[in-house]
């Protein structure tokens, strides 16, 4: 899979950043840079689609949030059922949906989508660090808590 776009925020001047596969080398600088990476299912997802471009397997200090609530409940959540739950609120489309974008040449709308997803991303980390916990709708429709130790 090659790289249509990301997008990452940093927290310390509260800017985001866009980068097209042209700026790989420059995200992957940006990432190697950065005090903390902070995502959702990052490690198994966006540092393998990177892998190529840096031609090595990236390891870099990170808070990957999927990976610690797989850890904590044995199994794997949507960011969009975490953020209903924990924000209130959903992302504003999904992974197939920006394929599909991608695949029309509308790469404006992708990149935006890139940005709703990290800024989803951002506000449950934050949510997580200030409160100890996230949520999500089990199943059954019940909202349960995720102790985290962001």
């Amino acid at each position: 899979m090659k790289l249509a776009c990301a997008v990452t925020h940093d927290m310390a001047t509260n800017t985001f950043h866009e980068y097209t596969e042209a700026d790989a080398p420059k995200l992957i600088a940006d990432l190697k840079a950065a005090r903390l990476v902070v995502g959702f299912n990052v490690k198994r997802f966006d540092y393998e689609v990177l892998r190529p471009y840096a031609g090595k397997k990236l390891i870099l200090p990170t808070v990957d949030l999927l990976e610690d609530i797989y850890s904590t409940l044995g199994f794997r959540l949507s960011l969009d059922s975490v953020a209903a739950a924990t924000l209130g609120h959903s992302k504003s489309a999904d992974g197939l949906q920006a394929v599909k974008w991608f695949k029309q040449g509308q790469l404006p709308k992708v990149m935006e989508y890139c940005k709703q997803d990290v800024i989803v991303t951002r506000d449950v980390y934050l949510f997580g660090q200030q409160h100890k916990h996230i949520k999500y709708q089990d199943k059954f429709g019940k909202v349960k808590q995720v102790p985290v130790r962001w």
